[in-house]
């Protein structure tokens, strides 16, 4: 029996593995306020269900918060945390933001709380961080309407932020290197056709998100999340990553065409509210099974297309892994 690295490295291989890998996620709020809390419930999450990797979701801020904005937890049930003040609240401010340092502040427990768990789970078991796209800690910092108008209004003032919070993510990248995690999971928010133009995200989005990608080159399981509807898969499938994930169920390509667009492998296939938050143990194996048979089983991780909410059921996650184990 394959353990869950050896399983995952036979699916980028293209190769049938002994079962269908299995991952799912989840925030952990309250907790994600300090490093071994953070690190134990993870630790406890994986313990439970015993997934293929573990995906390591801190608070959806961690990367801006040393840049002014503040939040606080008032129940959101896919776990995020509600914006009290923004970092960005005029066209000038973009240029006020200097690097931050990597391994102090927030930025620093999150590495503090890596170590934790790659100690814990053993190389065995396949660790990645999350990483939110320039743009995506761009819309955290200021909001969308108003990081969509100055994208547009004001590009020197933004593009200037955007190199700053570009070196800020490849230095807290490189300092993930001596943490044991296997890879980064990527979270690119705005490839999305009703939110940029092709040519827009071509000129001005897509060198980012490659520029960071090659410089997580030195792992071996890097996923890609497509956020939101509408994404632009047609425009990514070359980028350096192992994985592409994105909410198959409900925005195109589904995850046959998906494989057939994608040299590496694909991970979904499961509802994150219809199915593991409002559906069955019945509803989420019927999913399941016909997620497999949509990739036959290759180069295919069962997922979902984003965090499962906090208010999934516990049967749910349970009936999920189940599936892979043929019970």
């Amino acid at each position: 029996m394959m353990d869950h690295r050896e399983r995952l490295e036979t699916v980028l291989a293209g190769e049938t593995p002994d079962r269908v890998p299995i991952a799912l996620w989840r925030h952990f709020p309250v907790d994600d306020q300090h490093p071994g809390r953070l690190a134990a419930a993870h630790i406890e999450f994986q313990k439970t269900f015993d997934f293929d990797l573990l995906k390591v979701t801190p608070e959806s801020t961690y990367m801006v918060k040393g840049w002014g904005v503040t939040d606080e937890w008032r129940g959101e049930p896919e776990g995020t945390r509600a914006y009290l003040e923004r970092g960005v609240r005029h066209p000038d401010d973009w240029a006020s933001l200097q690097k931050l340092e990597p391994r102090s502040g927030l930025l620093g427990d999150q590495l503090a709380a890596l170590r934790s768990i790659t100690r814990a789970l053993g190389p065995g078991t396949p660790v990645v961080m999350t990483i939110f796209s320039p743009f995506g800690q761009a819309r955290k910092l200021a909001g969308e309407e108003r990081m969509l108008a100055d994208f547009r209004r004001h590009p020197d003032a933004f593009t200037r932020a955007l190199d700053t919070i570009t070196e800020t993510t490849l230095d807290f990248i490189d300092e993930l290197k001596g943490t044991g995690v296997a890879g980064i999971f990527y979270a690119m928010q705005y490839a999305q056709y009703h939110k940029f133009s092709g040519e827009e995200f071509d000129s001005r989005c897509l060198p980012y998100h490659r520029r960071i990608l090659e410089a997580a080159g030195d792992f071996w399981l890097n996923i890609l999340h497509l956020h939101g509807s509408e994404v632009m898969f047609d425009r990514v499938t070359d980028l350096p990553v192992h994985v592409i994930n994105w909410h198959d169920r409900e925005s195109k390509p589904d995850l046959k065409a998906g494989k057939s667009l994608f040299k590496g492998a694909v991970c979904g296939g499961l509802r994150q509210w219809e199915t593991m938050v409002l559906g069955s143990p019945k509803q989420v194996r019927a999913e399941a099974e016909d997620a497999i048979r949509l990739t036959a089983g290759r180069r295919f991780i069962l997922g979902t297309g984003c965090v499962v909410p906090i208010t999934a059921p516990y049967g749910n996650l349970e009936a999920a892994r189940r599936v892979v184990e043929g019970k």
